[in-house]
């Protein structure tokens, strides 16, 4: 994680975005504040924005839509802060394409933390310098070399599958949705139906996990999606 990287806190409510921007600047953080969509879609788009703190209810236009709007063209990370405890509220969401949530009321330094944690995450370029090794060296994936290793050996995958791969192991119990797998590791090579997703994980499983009912690696989010729960 890098000191000195711009955060974009979004929340209609003065006193959480003074509050937050307290906590975060403590952390080594630069925050910018917006109150309402409009205005954090301007920031986000006049700066380099590391990460997004985005309240769902704002006065203009929903979190859910500001979300969509940044995901149309970026990956910056976003964790949404909100009051809503539906679960279908919660993943509707995370299906637009936020990272991870937050609900009210929320303690500062869970935030700070949680910031933290995200952005560890999404710095890839450090963790593309070396392979990485799960669950004992059981499996093993080199993203310089795009070579993948289970128990030792060489694994085949096809470059799809190796994309599918590589974008859920560099961020470790994420969860992915169908469309996010798309964007993120097929992006416009893709020209199927989001189920087919399912084909491409399930030839995946078949040359990674040893017993393919009972994944290790690569497990189904009920309704959602995907995620990689290899240990490193």
């Amino acid at each position: 994680m890098k000191k000195g990287q711009n955060i974009l806190v979004v929340d209609d409510e003065v006193m959480v975005t003074e509050f937050l921007q307290a906590y975060l600047e403590k952390g080594g953080y630069n925050v910018f504040i917006a109150h309402t969509g409009k205005v954090a879609l301007e920031i986000y788009r006049s700066n380099t924005i590391a990460l997004v703190i985005l309240d769902l209810m704002l006065p203009d236009i929903t979190g859910e839509e500001v979300c969509r709007i940044i995901r149309s063209t970026a990956r910056t990370p976003i964790i949404m802060l909100t009051a809503k405890v539906q679960e279908s509220e919660i993943l509707e969401g995370l299906q637009v394409g936020a990272d991870d949530y937050l609900l009210k009321p929320f303690s500062p330094r869970i935030v700070v933390a949680k910031v933290g944690a995200v952005l560890r995450r999404f710095e890839c370029d450090e963790l593309a310098s070396l392979p990485v090794s799960y669950n004992n060296g059981r499996l093993t994936i080199d993203f310089q070399s795009c070579l993948v290793k289970k128990d030792g050996e060489p694994v085949s995958l096809t470059p799809t599958q190796y994309k599918l791969l590589s974008t859920m192991a560099k961020a470790p119990n994420r969860i992915f949705t169908r469309d996010q797998l798309i964007c993120y590791a097929l992006e416009d090579e893709f020209d199927g139906f989001d189920r087919s997703i399912d084909t491409y994980i399930k030839g995946l499983r078949a040359k990674i996990e040893t017993d393919r009912k009972n994944p290790e690696y690569i497990v189904t989010v009920y309704g959602i999606g995907y995620r990689f729960q290899g240990i490193e």
